[in-house]
């Protein structure tokens, strides 16, 4: 056992309130915020880890502890700083936590002394004669040992075999030209020397000896805890009152008036009621999720719920859906639009090949029976997109490279039928055609306008969208104001290596279709463009290194949401379709001339877009002149190869829109604009193949992925960066191809709709752990951005300094590498004559050996 600590001469009152594991000389004490203001102890402040030290003046804490008796923190050692005979006291500030504690008070003067003034440590004293002697090894005194050694160590009991391998001299240095051969076609190709048994001798083991050793499995891990600012923490056990005057002051307050005036009547009115509630919050959001959010045992469900599926064999038969989009005003009818198989898949599934119209049709929560609008095609649609100054007009791109425009305003009524509760309206017979089949319920309506397919794109159109309605672009790229205030101009991109800028207005007042008259029940609000549509900016994306354009796939702009001066324009209609303000008239509008509109300095003209090989492209739609003067797309900014298949999404954050999510086959990518060294954040590889993306609208930290198999994940970038937080598994049979949240303002519904291989519509309610965002959960994100951002930039920064410096220890090997001196030619015919000579005492001894050979002079 350790010898007992001798007992301390202090007094009673001194040792009372000491903890082992201290000197006796120091009492280690906890210091309060205030404590610490008063005597301008501050930690990290006024006193540091260099600093540590602050001299207390002994009639300044006795004051104190007159003052606040108990609630002094120096109250413990009260008789101690009353029996110190200086008349400075020393604190030490203990960083450390050495004695449990962030303070310590020094009790006695000689260990003040001691720890402000710490004696040298001794030197020890070098002799100059002194000189070090390397020990002497003992004499080896054998034990036995050496004879085991001699034993298992292995001899060679046989002279070695020599072989020497030579040629015919005038083949030295000769040139040698090297062909493609067939083995089989000589005779002496190559020789083969296959095993075979001995039969002369065998040997067979008798012993062997042999050890083994039992080792187990190790394995290294390290393991880093998180450090955390140390905080000072107090507890209050006596009350503190205010002074008659702060009384009076705060009952003179304003603002405490104003509060009492507001509350007042609720809480009389609670007491009226005879019910004890907080009239601060909200009950219905105190109880928790609603029924909505319930499964059917009545259980709060934390993934997504299926609400409808949608799908019609009708028209849906060997087709697929190859694009989705909830209608913007009325609630919910949500479009599809539908692309055939390919023939293999079709043969698979059915031995008849059935050829049907190309469509984009409307389906309705209310009535699941079929669809509700159809929209014909000419030819299959990739992609489209309502307007978003006008619902009614939609475009699409075809799969033949054509921009469609249509026009839907003469059945909005019968689409608002459709809704719960809504009236089932008559259809008018005027806009389609009077021959068309009485058993045929679904009104069906035909294109307003097609591009010129001279001018449209070479391949398959992937992706549309509509230029916001604060902007507009000139032909040579220039943004430049939109004094309509609608949206006008379409952005189209295919994998022909383009992206092309449509305009959907009138060029002249007077202009009239090139087709002559339009068939009967077709709308004429776009018969100027039909068949002489033609783009008014084309941009390429040349490559970066080598020559070749990139094909794009999907593509992203950033929105441009500045509404000065702005009167109005843009309908903003409820979820009835119901609208205040004068619809737009489309057919009226003409192009005005680019000289009266002022150029927006401050409109992002840059996109990132995505290519089929998987590189992630940030290219300036702007046109730039070449040394001829003439307009040339500029190549792109930057370029990064992330994904190892074709990018199925590009899409910008709702909530930040500098932030991008772009998917691949197997992984996924967060950008973040104006940083070129890469994503900020990159997904691990996954098993199965990726095909679509989505941002939330509701929470900014969540996004949904869908994959091959028909599964979907759903990540959380503050919950897990690693894995997904969900993953519904098989939630459809086939592959997904589209996804598109969409949120109900009226009831506060969200949804997602998933559509698959299969052309079925998969409508799931989002639940609300998934759709109600946590606290600052943007402020959150943000910061999360911005450290991604860091690391990244650090990750950088350490690339360019280890390539700096392996490019330096190359260049110190080269300096330090002797230089061969060069030969003449005496020296290299000396050297091949040693060589040769060499060669023909190998061979003589190798023809010994085997008994071949001939001494040339006994046969002479």
């Amino acid at each position: 056992m350790p010898p007992k600590k001798p007992a301390s001469a202090k007094s009673s009152s001194g040792n009372k309130g000491k903890s082992k594991g201290h000197p006796d000389d120091i009492f280690p004490m906890v210091l309060t915020s205030a404590t610490q203001e008063l005597f301008g102890c501050r930690a990290d402040e006024d006193v540091t880890g260099e600093s540590p030290y602050k001299l207390l003046k002994k009639d300044d804490i006795i004051h104190d502890m007159k003052t606040r008796a108990a609630v002094s923190d120096f109250s413990p050692v009260k008789q101690i700083v009353l029996d110190y005979p200086e008349d400075e006291i020393l604190l030490v500030f203990d960083r450390d936590f050495t004695y449990d504690q962030c303070f310590y008070l020094v009790l006695t003067p000689e260990a003040k002394e001691r720890i402000l003034n710490p004696p040298e440590p001794e030197t020890p004293e070098v002799l100059e004669n002194e000189v070090n002697k390397t020990p002497e090894p003992r004499k080896w005194i054998p034990q036995g040992s050496e004879l085991e050694i001699e034993k298992e160590s292995v001899k060679e009991t046989r002279e070695k075999l020599c072989f020497k391998f030579s040629r015919v001299r005038r083949k030295f240095g000769a040139p040698v030209c090297f062909s493609d051969r067939n083995a089989a076609d000589a005779k002496d190709a190559f020789l083969e020397c296959p095993s075979y048994k001995d039969s002369r001798f065998s040997i067979k083991q008798m012993q062997r000896d042999c050890g083994i050793q039992a080792v187990p499995k190790l394995q290294s891990s390290s393991a880093q805890t998180q450090w955390k600012v140390l905080k000072n923490i107090s507890t209050q056990y006596m009350p503190r009152e205010q002074s008659d005057e702060e009384r009076e002051s705060v009952l003179k307050c304003k603002s405490l008036k104003n509060f009492l005036n507001s509350v007042t009547p609720r809480v009389l009115h609670a007491l009226q009621q005879t019910e004890i509630m907080n009239v601060f919050i909200d009950d219905w959001k105190a109880l928790g999720a609603g029924t909505d959010d319930r499964d059917f045992y009545g259980q709060v469900s934390e993934s997504l719920m299926l609400f409808r599926a949608l799908s019609d064999q009708t028209h849906t038969k060997n087709k697929k859906i190859s694009c989705v989009h909830w209608h913007p005003t009325i609630f919910g009818i949500i479009a599809v639009a539908l692309t055939g198989k390919k023939e293999e898949e079709q043969l698979n599934e059915s031995t008849n090949v059935d050829v049907r119209p190309s469509l984009i049709i409307f389906y309705s929560f209310s009535d699941t029976s079929g669809p509700q609008l159809l929209l014909e095609c000419p030819d299959d649609i990739f992609a489209f997109e309502f307007c978003p100054s006008d619902p009614n007009i939609v475009v699409g791109g075809c799969i033949n490279g054509q921009v469609v425009l249509w026009d839907i305003s003469a059945h909005v009524t019968h689409l608002q039928g459709t809704q719960a509760g809504g009236k089932k309206s008559s259809i008018n017979t005027d806009t389609f055609d009077l021959d068309d089949n009485k058993d045929k319920k679904t009104p069906a309506v035909c294109y307003c306008a097609v591009s010129s397919i001279e001018s449209s794109h070479k391949a398959p159109i992937t992706d549309v969208q509509w230029l916001p309605p604060t902007f507009e672009v000139t032909r040579a790229g220039l943004a430049v104001e939109n004094k309509s205030n609608l949206s006008v101009q379409v952005v189209t991109c295919s994998p022909d290596c383009s992206i092309m800028f449509w305009d959907v207005r009138s060029t002249k007042l007077s202009s009239h279709s090139a087709s002559g008259k339009k068939p009967f029940g077709v709308p004429e609000t776009f018969k100027h463009l039909d068949r002489t549509w033609k783009p008014l900016l084309r941009i390429s994306l040349p490559k970066l290194d080598t020559s070749g354009e990139y094909a794009p796939l999907k593509f992203s702009l950033e929105p441009y949401t500045c509404y000065e001066n702005n009167t109005g324009g843009t309908p903003e209609g409820n979820e009835n379709g119901d609208s205040s303000e004068v619809i737009p008239d489309y057919s009226q509008l003409r192009v005005p001339s680019a000289k009266t509109l002022a150029t927006l300095e401050d409109v992002n003209t840059k996109l990132y877009v995505g290519t089929e090989d998987g590189e992630i492209v940030y290219a300036d739609w702007k046109l730039g002149k070449d040394d001829s003067g003439r307009l040339n797309s500029d190549k792109p900014l930057h370029c990064s190869s992330i994904h190892h298949w074709f990018v199925n999404t590009v899409q910008r954050s709702p909530f930040f829109k500098d932030i991008i999510l772009t998917v691949g086959a197997w992984d996924f990518a967060i950008w973040r604009e104006g940083v070129m060294g890469g994503p900020i954040f990159q997904s691990p590889s996954s098993e199965q193949v990726y095909t679509v993306g989505c941002w939330s609208l509701s929470r900014p930290a969540v996004f949904f992925i869908g994959k091959e198999d028909g599964s979907i994940e759903v990540w959380n970038l503050l919950e897990k960066t690693g894995a997904p937080v969900q993953v519904n598994e098989h939630v459809t049979k086939a592959k997904i191809t589209c996804m598109k949240p969409w949120t109900a303002t009226t009831s506060k519904q969200h949804f997602l709709a998933v559509t698959d291989d299969l052309a079925v519509v998969h409508v799931f309610r989002i639940p609300k752990t998934l759709y109600v965002p946590s606290r600052s959960e943007g402020l959150k994100v943000r910061k999360f951005f911005e450290l991604e951002e860091d690391r990244l930039k650090d990750l950088l920064r350490r690339k360019e300094l280890w390539a700096k410096e392996k490019k330096e220890i190359e260049e110190l090997k080269k300096k330090m590498k002797p230089e061969m001196p060069q030969k003449t030619l005496e020296e290299e015919e000396e050297e091949d004559i040693k060589d040769y000579k060499e060669y023909l005492m190998l061979e003589e001894r190798v023809l010994k050996d085997l008994g071949l050979w001939q001494d040339t002079s006994e046969i002479q």
